[in-house]
């Protein structure tokens, strides 16, 4: 199986059998990305897992376009495109009980993964702003979604993190480029992860290390 869809699958499965001990109260909870409650950003994953079927319903464009680190660019995360999400998560959510959540967001990614199973490896869609990416790539995106919100998600369930070495390894290679972190930081995958996407502060001598090894990150929105 490939490494990315590999990865999709772990952290899908993983976070389904979370959502199966998570009760209505749970869902209530804040979340590190504000406004978002659990039950919101849930939500959020649930229709972000599940894209890539109607996705490869519609007709390829001819060719991609943008790779994954693009695609999580500037433009994603203008101040219209951000409204745009949060009214989409709370929208979702509404009237949507612990069960159904969990049981939507198991029968999406499911959906989602028998439809990739079934595409060439070659195969172009076109993302909801318009990229034209190859499957794999976007795949990548979805792994992202799923693995960083869930350390949201385990924060505001009061939970150790759960991400799966699948995924980590998958996140850590897009967000570095594939470069290794400047070994003076000592940083594992999990760190990393946390670290680059602001789910936990740099400190002075991590920032100096940075800049000393001429380091540079992609650049990532929650």
């Amino acid at each position: 199986m490939d490494p990315v869809r590999a990865a999709f699958r772990a952290e899908c499965g993983r976070l389904t059998e979370v959502l199966a001990e998570v009760d209505d109260v749970d869902l209530d909870r804040p979340t590190p990305c504000p406004p978002w409650t659990v039950r919101e950003l849930l939500a959020h994953v649930r229709t972000g897992a599940g894209r890539l079927a109607d996705m490869l319903a519609a007709p390829a464009p001819p060719r991609a376009e943008v790779d994954a680190a693009r695609y999580f660019g500037a433009a994603k995360f203008t101040p219209q495109v951000d409204t745009d999400r949060i009214a989409g998560g709370r929208r979702d959510a509404q009237q949507s009980s612990g069960e159904a959540l969990a049981t939507g967001f198991e029968r999406a990614w499911r959906t989602a993964d028998a439809a990739v199973a079934g595409a060439p490896p070659d195969r172009v869609v076109r993302t909801r702003h318009g990229d034209a990416m190859l499957l794999t790539e976007f795949l990548r995106t979805r792994v992202v979604e799923v693995g960083v919100h869930g350390l949201d998600l385990a924060a505001a369930l009061d939970r150790p993190s759960w991400l799966t070495p699948h995924a980590a390894a998958v996140i850590a290679e897009l967000l570095t480029a594939g470069r290794p972190a400047p070994a003076a930081l000592g940083w594992d995958r999990l760190t990393l992860i946390r670290k680059t996407t602001g789910r936990a502060a740099l400190t002075g001598p991590e920032r100096a290390a940075i800049d000393a090894a001429g380091f540079r990150w992609l650049a990532f929105g929650r």
